[in-house]
């Protein structure tokens, strides 16, 4: 603790810290620094123009490193620590000491314009991605923002919607995330989003920002606004909100001083906002570790082998024998469409990096492979040119070639911050041309670009091979090349399911919601939850990726301890080149007194092998993963019983099943005239006391006069409420 922290701060001073000093710094005052922040899950966006929150300022040169879209295909909790540790770097070099991000927000539909900042469908997978990241940067002494606190999925009417969302699906999906990070990573901020939580602003919630964020989770930073996210500053400091950006906001500050003279808020949380400024500010300070410089060919390195790690390969058939991929050396290569020439590596609005470098696709692959490789447009995306002439020159080409590669995906103005897609369709004219392509071209890859999920169906069964490249930053290009070529051997995993339409999603008939209303009908049953309760078809499921080798996963062994299930499974690389493969373990309870999942992802490891080598690797499924809220206790519960655990390398492809006996814990409510009969008789002891009281009630033959079995039809009824079907009282009571 630096001397500035001890400091008594004035209630101007505590209200000045809170507002800061401008668009994205903080003020300088009570003994605290002034510091930056900046935009940047996925690169450092430091405005050097007039600030916008938009994108639409230019911004100084940064690595533009894969988005959390792509980011999150690699499954890979090293990369991504290594990944926060560059941009910290790069965010200390450029005077920033906040970087704002990252974004742990769950996909609960495929149109949120936003998807391409996030990680996951899945709270674990985004959790633990997240938490490895904020390590990396905050490593750098460089803070993070953890964002968008909380329930903030959808981009429509985003700054004043309501996300109305039931407690254990808040909790067991929607928080998830968030409080891993918290406990396991403590970012220096959490960042309060623009919506509302059940009708109240998260940035005034004080269930959120101080009895959950804090006091539950143990958070120990600086709550930091949305830049326009708070509607009444006393209310939000009051709540537990410490910093309000964008600054100034000297009415504001006069606000806070008032109300803390009328005695309409507290001093203690005026003083506990400034309070966590200054200790924010001092951490930057001190993470200032002399003169900061960037290897930017270095990190450009890093962002290339970041992207080919997170490339999926989603089908490799067999063409003459032998799978289309990776490229036959010398063969012929007609590369087709407009994003192998001008790529689609990064999203709109806020987060928007100026990069670099950008690596060219098709000057990548002309650089590594040793046969031709021709280049026509196919398609435009601004609608310019003869879409019949380009189409037909495209396959005009790929007949002429021994192998068509075919560049496709969404356009910048088609997904973006600031608004939700209507639709999952890849444009018409793409869809056109693959097909077009794939009838004269039998070897035919398709490459995928694009920051929300697409639907494939149209084209997933007439092409034999396929790349997902969701968004991988600027070193794009040369990962992709090297993927085709085969210098790299892909690892990738789908971080989302790829649903057969629009109409099977979880959240198609409530996204994004009407009247300021987002309702979160779905449950607890998002993403892959969702799709395998209803035992739905999918074009790609949650977790698939394959490899130019293959894998063996068996021997699956489980034991349950203190700490939760181990489970251990051998992988064996069967195959003639080294490869990785992600061992995920999916676990479900068959006979839980609760509604859940059928399975759940609740843990997984990579791991990398050389051909013929085997290796044992284990999986520990915490307690906490295990666990789910109970509502009425209002705590989190390890349920005893008899749980199911499937090891496998995707949702849908589950290698290996094992039971296992979890003691977990018996759950006594406490009782009260709404416990119902059926609650009551659970209970053993309580049962036993009240049997008597219930007398021929109890008799399984009770309502067998009335075509029915009474103890269940009465299981429902409120024991406060039974004297009035005559239970417990007396004769000269009935007379």
């Amino acid at each position: 603790m630096t001397a500035s922290t001890g400091d008594p701060l004035s209630p101007e001073e505590a209200a000045a810290l809170g507002s800061g000093a401008s668009f994205w710094t903080t003020e300088e005052t009570g003994g605290a620094a002034s510091f930056w922040l900046a935009d940047g899950p996925h690169g450092v966006r430091k405005q050097v123009g007039s600030p916008d929150h938009l994108g639409l300022s230019a911004s100084e040169p940064a690595t533009c490193f894969p988005p959390a879209v792509g980011l999150a295909q690699s499954w890979d909790p090293e990369l991504a620590a290594e990944v926060g540790a560059a941009l910290g770097r790069e965010a200390h070099a450029q005077g920033v000491g906040v970087l704002l991000g990252p974004g742990v927000n769950i996909k609960r539909d495929p149109r949120g314009g936003r998807n391409f900042e996030y990680w996951s469908e899945d709270p674990v997978l985004t959790g633990t991605l997240a938490a490895a990241w904020v390590r990396g940067v905050q490593g750098a002494g460089v803070g993070t923002s953890l964002k968008h606190f909380a329930g903030n999925e959808a981009e429509h009417d985003r700054m004043r919607a309501s996300s109305d969302v039931d407690e254990r699906p808040l909790r067991e999906v929607y928080l998830r995330a968030f409080q891993r990070v918290v406990e396991e990573a403590q970012p220096w901020t959490v960042m309060a989003g623009y919506n509302k939580v059940n009708g109240e602003y998260v940035s005034a919630n004080s269930w959120l920002l101080t009895d959950v964020l804090r006091g539950e989770w143990g958070f120990t930073g600086a709550v930091v606004s949305d830049w326009g996210a708070v509607a009444d500053r006393v209310a939000a400091v009051a709540a537990g909100l410490d910093l309000q950006m964008p600054g100034p906001d000297p009415d504001g500050d006069a606000a806070l001083v008032a109300a803390v003279g009328a005695g309409r808020l507290d001093a203690d949380a005026l003083q506990r906002g400034g309070r966590k400024v200054r200790e924010l500010a001092d951490r930057v300070v001190a993470g200032r570790r002399g003169a900061a410089t960037v290897d930017v060919d270095g990190h450009h390195e890093l962002a290339r082998r970041a992207a080919a790690r997170c490339v999926v390969l989603l089908r490799n058939d067999l063409v003459g024998g032998a799978p289309v991929l990776p490229l036959a050396p010398g063969a012929s290569i007609a590369v087709i469409g407009e994003f192998a020439e001008l790529p689609r590596f990064q999203g709109g609005g806020s987060s928007h990096v100026t990069p670099t470098q950008v690596d060219v696709p098709v000057e990548q692959l002309r650089d590594r492979h040793t046969g031709d490789v021709s280049f026509v447009r196919g398609f435009t995306t601004d609608g310019s040119g003869d879409a019949d002439a380009l189409r037909a020159e495209a396959v005009a080409a790929a007949g002429a070639a021994q192998v068509a590669v075919v560049f496709v995906g969404l356009a910048a103005r088609q997904e973006s911050e600031g608004f939700d897609r209507v639709h999952i369709e890849l444009p018409a004219d793409q869809v056109h041309l693959v097909r077009e392509v794939a009838a004269v071209q039998p070897r035919t890859v398709l490459v995928l670009s694009h920051g929300g999920v697409v639907r494939l169906a149209p084209v997933a069964d007439v092409v034999p091979a396929m790349l997902d490249g969701a968004l991988l930053g600027q070193g794009a290009g040369a990962a992709l090349a090297d993927v085709l070529v085969g210098a790299v051997n892909p690892a990738g995993k789908l971080a989302e399911t790829v649903p057969l339409q629009l109409q099977d999603v979880p959240a198609y008939l409530d996204f994004p919601g009407e009247f300021s209303r987002h309702r979160y009908s779905e449950g607890l049953h998002v993403g892959h939850r969702w799709y395998d309760a209803r035992n739905l078809g999918v074009t790609f499921p949650f977790g698939h990726g394959l490899s130019y080798t293959t894998f063996d996963v068996t021997g699956l062994e489980v034991t349950a301890g203190e700490e939760g299930i181990t489970a251990t499974v051998t992988v064996t690389n069967t195959g003639d080149r080294a490869g990785r493969e992600v061992v995920q373990c999916y676990v479900g309870v068959p006979g839980s007194a609760v509604q859940r999942p059928v399975r759940e992802l609740t843990g997984f490891v990579g791991v990398t092998l050389e051909p013929g080598e085997r290796r044992p690797v284990s999986v520990l499924l915490g307690r906490g993963d295990l666990s789910y809220w109970h509502p009425v206790l209002q705590r989190w519960v390890l349920e005893p019983g008899e749980y199911e655990v499937h090891v496998g390398v995707s949702s849908r492809d589950l290698r290996a099943t094992a039971l296992v006996e979890v003691r977990g814990e018996e759950v006594r409510l406490p009782v009260s005239e709404e416990t119902t009969l059926g609650e009551l008789m659970a209970d053993p002891e309580a049962a036993a006391a009240v049997a008597p009281m219930l007398g021929a009630l109890g008799s399984g033959d009770a309502g067998a006069g009335l075509g029915t079995d009474m103890v269940r039809m009465m299981a429902s009824i409120p024991i406060g409420r039974l004297r009035a079907f005559g239970a417990g009282r007396t004769a000269a009571e009935d007379s």
